[in-house]
């Protein structure tokens, strides 16, 4: 006879890949969506004449919408159930995205862009707490430090595609943007079935419902701890005596990584004309390789290094080598370069902990809330600099812009240090407030 074992103990299996490989489509999806938009607004934006700030709102309009999606989707998934929402964000995605070739002026660009952004949002925070509330807790931060790779995969097979569709004529730009609905079509049809957390239906009360599904898909010797306590389906419980400090770090950490990463890399062009380079296809395809290798480097230091070294220790190297991007140009294109490239790799690994740290930080009663709420937070972040980057560039030029940038980074080094809990090995069946008491008791034993 099988000897029992709990849920996060169990061995790794074929449902637990499948419900990866679906949940990785999200954000290839997402990095697909993002990584499009660069290359099609170059030409929708000559074609409809659209100035500076249109160009700012349409680039950064899937973002405004994954700052909604996340918040209010990933709410609602701690009331209604996580696999109602994980279908929902990808019906939205898939519409919109075909929809978006039909689109003949700028506001109905954004109008689709943002709905595509609330698909996605909801996407970050059901999807990554889904997935995390099924992994074992051995290979969790594999699976979950997976997600930003693919990511990158997306944007990257973006890039390629939109190269490609360039030579199909002025209205190129609707195939490159209707495209996207190809990956998110194959994606709504796989989910169809996924079952519901069994984390969150013990978190419900339905305590039997979660033992067969645990049973079905897990294995008929999985246990499910049945201790956790309900609390009330809402953002207060974020911001209680025992919550607020991680919430408020998961939310500036996740901010101050992706407001530079979405800034730069949606207005590439400009950055790299500073830098004394000229943007074509193979500049491309090699900062894509670049992308690649730091995504699988984030892998493997997620699993190597504790969950705070790996985030201090990269926002420190993002810091001095942006600084150096602002201010290096002047005085050697080589030295640039290299911090280009070293900015490139870190800022791509350190990225899979945006899917890890959250999921990991929070209790189940809240943690799609929780994950939502940092999402939308770095989303929001994200859009505003994405708007104000091209209007910063106009009106003081490159390099003050990219120093701006640099004070963010150099915000999220402060925040980690003094902020960060290790989270790496935490059992999820221990809730945030269960940490939170015995950090608090660790301190008080090490005073006496």
């Amino acid at each position: 006879m099988e000897k029992n074992i709990m849920l996060d103990d169990a061995p790794l299996n074929k449902f637990h890949i499948k419900i990866t490989a679906l949940t990785f489509g999200g954000n290839f999806s997402d990095g697909y969506a993002l990584g499009i938009i660069g290359i099609a607004l170059t030409l929708f934006a000559k074609q409809m004449n659209l100035n500076a700030v249109w160009i700012g709102l349409i680039g950064s309009s899937a973002l405004i919408g994954l700052f909604l999606g996340s918040l209010v989707l990933g709410w609602l998934s701690d009331r209604i159930g996580r696999y109602k929402i994980f279908i929902f964000n990808f019906l939205l995605i898939t519409v919109a995205s075909f929809l978006q070739f039909f689109v003949d002026n700028g506001v109905e660009l954004f109008i689709l862009r943002t709905i595509i952004g609330i698909g996605l949002g909801g996407d970050y925070a059901v999807g990554v707490t889904l997935l995390a509330e099924f992994s074992p807790k051995k290979y969790r931060g594999h699976i979950l430090g997976s997600l930003s790779a693919l990511w990158t995969f997306g944007y990257v097979a973006a890039t390629l595609v939109g190269f490609y569709l360039e030579d199909l004529g002025p209205d190129a730009w609707r195939w490159m943007l209707a495209s996207s609905c190809i990956p998110a079509l194959i994606i709504l049809l796989l989910r169809i079935g996924t079952p519901e957390s069994p984390r969150w239906l013990v978190s419900k009360g339905r305590i039997e419902e979660a033992r067969q599904i645990v049973r079905k898909y897990v294995g008929f010797n999985v246990e499910l701890a049945e201790n956790i306590k309900e609390l009330p389906s809402n953002f207060s419980a974020l911001f209680s005596k025992k919550l607020g400090k991680r919430t408020a770090f998961s939310a500036l950490f996740y901010v101050c990584l992706t407001l530079p990463y979405f800034a730069i890399y949606t207005f590439l062009p400009s950055i790299l004309a500073h830098m004394g380079l000229k943007e074509d296809f193979m500049t491309d395809l090699l900062l894509n390789a670049f992308l690649l290798i730091g995504g699988l480097l984030g892998i493997l230091f997620t699993v190597k290094f504790s969950r705070r070294f790996f985030l201090i220790g990269s926002f420190v190297i993002l810091t001095i080598s942006l600084f150096s991007l602002g201010v290096l140009p002047s005085i050697s294109l080589s030295f640039t370069i290299i911090s280009f490239i070293i900015f490139t790799l870190i800022m791509s690994a350190v990225s899979n902990l945006t899917q890890v740290y959250p999921s990991e930080v929070f209790p189940t009663e809240v943690r799609s809330s929780g994950v939502g709420m940092a999402t939308s937070c770095s989303r929001l972040g994200s859009a505003l600099g994405t708007f104000l980057l091209p209007i910063s560039i106009n009106a003081f030029g490159i390099t003050v812009s990219i120093l701006a940038l640099t004070a963010v980074l150099l915000i999220g080094t402060i925040v980690t240090i003094f902020w960060a809990p290790e989270t790496k090995g935490v059992s999820l069946n221990e809730s945030a407030h269960d940490t939170h008491d015995k950090e608090s008791a660790e301190k008080n034993k090490a005073i006496q």
